[in-house]
């Protein structure tokens, strides 16, 4: 208790020396204020007190009364203790990097809702935003073919409708191939897929698994009576297919005829879409929309020249290879490396399986390490070589705006991602230097009047 007691007296000792310590330091801090008249007086939030009357004396006698001193008082909405150094508004208590940051994140956030509107309206009419978009990729692959018609002298109407023709006419050679080749083979690959089943199913009951003939059939029942106990499901699945499929078959005649149009009139269809911007971004994209166009007409070009080389070398390694089919296989790839870098990996994916029902693991291995030759060469030789110039955007880039494009809008989304990048990209460019020209421009002649200004006053007074 004694311990304690004197503790608790040197508690309150030192507790009464700050107090004294602060009260010193008022006292100086006010006796400076009085003495200093620019120093700000303390304000009184208190009412002004009344002024003395003055003593009575004869009006001729009388002097002139000193106005009273005017009593500040405290910005409305602080606390009652005002001091000068107390910021006027809670604002101006933020610190700045925090105000920077919070002005940066709602902007960010309205930028972002704009964004989710645009994609969720996109979503609502993903069959003419993905008929267009393909349309465009078409239109851009054929379009030089039409320009190059027209400078020779033939007709617009002409020129357009043959090249439109011609390309139609190749897309449906190449799926007549595709399907007779699938027809041809399709019986060996049957048999060779029957014999795979059987090595399968030796090698449950030989292999490590062990596996006996009854526990072989009781999982085959299982499947079958799966399969039967969910028809209702497969039958709506089945609906669902051909719900899709008619979607599709819907988007490509309208692609088919957004395509024409776009051969035949895409001039004029560009004009009426600039009279629809603001009259100050007209210039702007009217300049950038011809370098957005080169763009993706050399992006498709190059697209198309990257994919017939993977196809044709991947082809010619699995027909050597012995699998199958290896022509069909082939245009699937051609096909699938319209998605860069990933693309021609995931359908040669079928090649491999194929090969390894048929042919065996080994066959599926040296498939699969085909492949991946392939890919190397793609993107350390024929993407820098061939699109660099094109579309100069980051491999990690690419790849991220394939995952992206296919989070969104699947195969599609994944098609047309890499070339709405790359022309953004274009976009950004352009309008990014053409601001800069206009700055350069703006400081020159604000150089060059000042400069006149400066050689015209010294003129100005000799003539004084």
């Amino acid at each position: 208790m004694a311990r304690g007691g004197k503790a608790f007296k040197a508690v309150a000792k030192g507790m009464a020396v700050v107090a004294s310590a602060a009260a010193v330091i008022e006292r100086r801090r006010r006796a400076a204020m009085a003495a200093d008249p620019h120093e700000l007086a303390v304000p009184v939030l208190a009412e002004a007190p009344d002024p003395v009357p003055a003593p009575r004396v004869e009006p001729a006698a009388a002097p002139a009364p000193a106005p009273a001193a005017p009593v500040p008082v405290a910005p409305p909405g602080l606390a009652r203790e005002y001091h000068p150094g107390r910021p006027a508004t809670p604002a101006e208590a933020v610190p700045w990097g925090l105000r920077v940051a919070a002005e940066s994140t709602w902007r960010l956030l309205l930028l972002g809702g704009a964004l989710y509107v645009v994609f969720y309206i996109v979503d609502m009419l993903r069959l003419v935003a993905f008929a267009v978009l393909a349309s465009l990729l078409i239109s851009a692959l054929l379009e030089p073919t039409v320009s190059w018609l027209r400078r020779h002298g033939v007709p617009r109407s002409l020129a357009a409708g043959g090249v439109f023709l011609s390309g139609l006419a190749g897309i449906g050679l190449v799926g007549w191939f595709v399907v007779w080749q699938v027809s041809t083979n399709l019986s060996t690959v049957t048999s060779k897929v029957k014999d795979g089943v059987d090595q399968l199913r030796d090698w449950l009951s030989t292999g490590p698994l062990h596996l006996t003939q009854q526990q072989i059939n009781d999982y085959a029942d299982q499947i079958g009576k799966a399969i039967t106990t969910n028809t209702d499901q497969i039958t709506s699945a089945s609906l669902t297919g051909a719900q899709i499929a008619v979607e599709v078959l819907t988007a490509v005649a309208l692609a088919f005829f957004t395509t024409f149009f776009f051969l035949y009139d895409g001039s004029r269809i560009w004009n009426w879409a600039l009279r629809g911007l603001p009259r100050h971004s007209r210039f702007a994209m009217a300049g950038a929309g011809p370098k957005a166009w080169a763009t993706l007409t050399a992006y498709v070009r190059g697209t198309v020249c990257v994919a017939f080389i993977d196809a044709v070398c991947i082809g010619i390694g699995i027909d050597l290879l012995g699998v199958p089919m290896a022509m069909p296989l082939a245009v699937i790839i051609f096909l699938g490396a319209f998605v860069p870098l990933v693309g021609a990996l995931v359908t040669g994916t079928v090649a491999m399986l194929i090969a390894l029902v048929t042919e065996g693991p080994w066959t599926a291995l040296m498939v699969l390490i085909v492949l991946v030759a392939v890919m190397q060469i793609e993107s350390h030789i024929l993407q820098p070589l061939i699109l660099g110039r094109a579309v100069r955007v980051h491999p990690l880039g690419v790849v991220l705006g394939v995952a992206a494009g296919g989070i969104i809008g699947g195969i599609g989304g994944a098609v047309v991602a890499v070339p709405l990048i790359a022309v953004t990209n274009t976009v950004i460019t352009h309008l990014r230097r053409r601001n800069e020209a206009g700055q350069a421009v703006f400081t020159a002649l604000e150089a060059a009047r000042e400069a006149a200004r400066t050689s015209a006053a010294p003129a100005a007074e000799g003539r004084g």
